[in-house]
């Protein structure tokens, strides 16, 4: 510690080769460009920099500043004067950036320069000091983190949100029964709840996969250095408390080269995605006149320019599309590590675009469709005949017999025989009459047959856990309704 205070004190006695630095540093000298006896050509600048689109994490590298500025302090490696003048510029910076009175300056190359530029400006030798201890290697993957961290818990509320819109609907309408379908052909009756309930399960695997890649983002690197380590005496863990990490990295070299945070939120995200696919493509069916199973609300649908009596979808068959989007951010960033020797490579820039459009879009859509679905309005009519029509209640009818002592699979062919009878006559399984169902199928039928499938007794036989019965649907309702209001 004591030759690193000499250092610091040497630093200052070097003053003006310090201003000499800092003033072609204004000119657009490179912090790397000791080495190099030409500039840049600005075709490598403009084709290798990330400025244009990592401007975005400003708020997380100050962060991930203030507090490296406070650990150097502490470890003796800045005079405290030192470090608060630097927090002091940090925070200015951060009230330029959001005025729009900071210049983004491409010859930056990325927003962490930016920053570290500006502060020299604004603060002079100490802020040279600042990056004592650390590489952009480092502190690109903490800023990282710490954006994803904050965006997986917007997205995490955001899902909660949806799952809420689905719950109102469904407790809203725990009476209304709908064909249930299997290869999109109508199958079983169920309640509307029940089918809605489905979704809502779905999102807590989500939101629990979400929580639990939140593990793996909360990991704290700044120490790594480039790539192995820092020769300094710096306290990690002091910075990891300040910044809210719950551990540390354990390698240097894996801790500067690992994306795999990145990608398995992406993974995450994209399942997501697809779960929110599903849900759109079934309103587009049931908003189909084929369908008509529900209306879309007005401020939630679009019109065509032709045709007046449009009312088109349009919100959730771009929700479909933009599924494609966040699993090609998915495909990208796998391509980009897979043949990544270690540790870190400029390939790993290639990491941020696809996350962050991942990010922007998946909250985009979740907060298009929660009040999508929140709005529906379902064709109770409508519904109920399509649970009546199709021969729904075939598989009660067999059950019926079984429960008379007939083998399942021998109740299965009486009942299909019915069915096509039901087809020739064009009509209802409970149209027939009990004399038909007796003389031409089975003995076994008695007249407690047609209360036995009538379709409100379907549904409410099936009271097993995870069944469409009212009161088992109920249930999990008040289940999901408590997982959400614990968090």
């Amino acid at each position: 510690v004591r030759g690193a205070k000499c250092e610091v004190r040497g630093a200052r006695s070097e003053g003006e080769a310090g201003r000499t630095t800092m003033k072609a540093r204004r000119k657009g000298h490179k912090p790397w460009g000791g080495r190099f006896a030409q500039a840049t050509d600005p075709l490598v600048e403009t084709y290798t920099a990330s400025i244009q689109f990592d401007r975005r994490l400003y708020r997380y590298d100050i962060q991930g500043s203030v507090a490296h500025a406070r650990m150097l302090a502490k470890c003796g490696l800045l005079a405290k004067a030192e470090a608060d003048k630097i927090v002091t510029g940090l925070h200015e910076i951060v009230g330029e950036i959001e005025r729009g009175e900071f210049r983004f300056d491409p010859s930056s190359e990325d927003i962490h320069m930016a920053i570290e530029g500006r502060l020299i400006e604004k603060v002079g030798e100490a802020g040279a000091k600042l990056h004592t201890g650390r590489s952009r290697n480092d502190q690109v993957v903490l800023d990282l983190r710490l954006y994803l961290r904050e965006e997986i818990g917007l997205v995490r509320r955001l899902v909660a949100g949806l799952q809420r819109a689905l719950i109102g609907q469904a407790e809203s309408h725990l009476d209304l029964i709908m064909p249930g379908y299997t290869h999109l052909q109508r199958a079983q009756p169920v309640l509307l709840a029940h089918h809605l309930m489905a979704y809502v399960e779905m999102l807590e695997r989500d939101r629990a996969r979400l929580t639990d890649a939140l593990v793996r983002v909360n990991v704290m690197p700044l120490g790594s250095g480039a790539l192995s380590g820092v020769g300094l005496p710096i306290d990690r863990r002091f910075v990891a408390r300040a910044l809210q990490f719950r551990s540390l990295s354990a390698n240097s070299l894996d801790a500067v080269s690992d994306r795999d945070f990145v990608i398995e939120s992406l993974a995450a995200f994209a399942l997501l995605m697809a779960h929110l696919s599903r849900l759109a493509e079934e309103i587009v069916l049931w908003a189909s006149s084929e369908f008509g199973f529900i209306e879309l609300p007005d401020a939630f649908a679009t019109g065509s320019s032709m045709m007046p009596q449009k009312k088109n979808p349009d919100v959730a068959e771009l929700t479909r599309a933009k599924t494609g989007r966040v699993f090609g951010a998915l495909v990208a960033l796998l391509t980009v590590v897979k043949g990544l020797p270690l540790s870190y490579n400029r390939d790993l820039q290639e990491d941020k675009e696809p996350l962050f459009d991942s990010v922007e879009t998946v909250k985009a859509a979740l907060s298009a469709m929660a009040p999508l679905v929140g709005g529906l309005a379902f064709h109770r009519d409508r519904m109920r005949k399509a649970a009546q029509d199709g021969f729904l209640n075939a598989t009660d009818m067999a059950d019926y017999l079984v429960l008379k002592g007939v083998p399942f699979r021998q109740a299965h062919e009486i009942v299909g025989r019915v069915v096509r009878r039901c087809l020739s006559k064009r009509c209802r399984i409970e149209e027939l009459s009990l004399k038909e169902l007796q003389t031409r199928f089975s003995g076994l039928f008695d007249q407690d047959v047609f209360a036995y499938i009538a379709v409100e007794a379907c549904v409410d036989r099936r009271r097993a856990t995870g069944g469409t019965a009212t009161a088992t649907v109920k249930k999990a309702i008040g289940t999901a309704k408590t997982r959400l209001r614990s968090g």
